[in-house]
């Protein structure tokens, strides 16, 4: 199976290739914005259509992760490099005649629900549970565009021959692999220094990586699902870990494509080099 990864050397690019790149029954090819010497990569933009299009021939499946990855995108950043960008590459795929296609959505698409019940749902058995059939709520420009671009997923698969399949992953927390654990962004800020070991900041953001995590081993085990499928025409699942404190539901996606995440932020009661 040919693979088409985009945004393939950011925190989730990476994450599939360190779990699925050796596979046997994948051929992955990477396509970047900038090269890596330990990989042969296509450099290309994806709001550049013509610079982007010779690498969708051949391929099988297009994994789409490029574009602007954090909320705090102004208007510029999220139309350049989520919308014309997403626009690209669907485009891509079709003339290409890529059947399936797999895309890097965001919790943001959902996010005013945290806005509105956080910290509280933070906490252990917070009685809010969000899955698919939930009414979207984006927090930003950047929760917008992944919305955007799961219809306009919809839009292709029901309008045109290719992508004749397509999977929208509303990714949580993943982190590369030396923050992979529920206390990664709080040890980060103590690595930046922006706050102590211990303090309010820090068990906030404990707390709310217990909820939100997605390890690098189950976020590749969900793209897997999706690359074995063979019934999806149009889904979206959620990408969560097995944390008990998650609000988000993987149950659709264990039903339809059986995801089984392995991880529990629960587990962990310090960071790695204490545990």
């Amino acid at each position: 199976m040919n693979v088409l990864l985009t945004g393939a050397f950011g925190r989730v690019g990476t994450a599939i290739i360190d779990h699925l790149a050796d596979r046997e029954e994948y051929e992955f090819t990477y396509l970047n914005r900038s090269d890596r010497q330990e990989y042969d990569t296509v450099v290309a933009d994806v709001s550049d259509y013509d610079s982007i299009r010779p690498a969708f021939d051949d391929q099988d499946v297009v994994i789409h992760l490029a574009g602007y990855p954090e909320p705090d995108g102004s208007w510029d950043d999220i139309l350049k490099n989520n919308i014309i960008g997403m626009y690209n590459t669907l485009e891509a795929a079709k003339d290409a005649g890529v059947s399936k296609f797999i895309f890097g959505s965001t919790n943001h698409v959902v996010g005013m629900y945290e806005v509105e019940f956080a910290p509280e749902l933070y906490e252990l058995d917070y009685e809010l549970t969000v899955d698919q059939q939930s009414p979207r709520r984006p927090d930003s420009y950047y929760g917008t565009s992944k919305s955007f671009g799961e219809d306009l997923g919809r839009y292709y698969v029901e309008n045109y021959q290719y992508p004749e399949q397509f999977y929208a992953l509303r990714i949580c927390s993943v982190r590369h692999e030396e923050y992979d654990h529920p206390y990664g962004d709080a040890e980060h800020g103590v690595d930046a220094e922006k706050w102590e070991r211990g303090s309010s900041e820090y068990e906030l953001k404990v707390a709310r990586m217990k909820a939100m995590w997605q390890s690098r081993r189950d976020l590749a085990h969900q793209v897997d699902c999706c690359l074995q499928d063979d019934d999806v025409s149009f889904d979206v699942f959620y990408g969560v870990s097995n944390n008990d404190r998650r609000w988000f539901s993987f149950e659709h996606g264990r039903n339809v494509i059986g995801y089984d995440p392995q991880d529990n932020g629960e587990e962990w009661d310090a960071p790695p080099e204490s545990q």
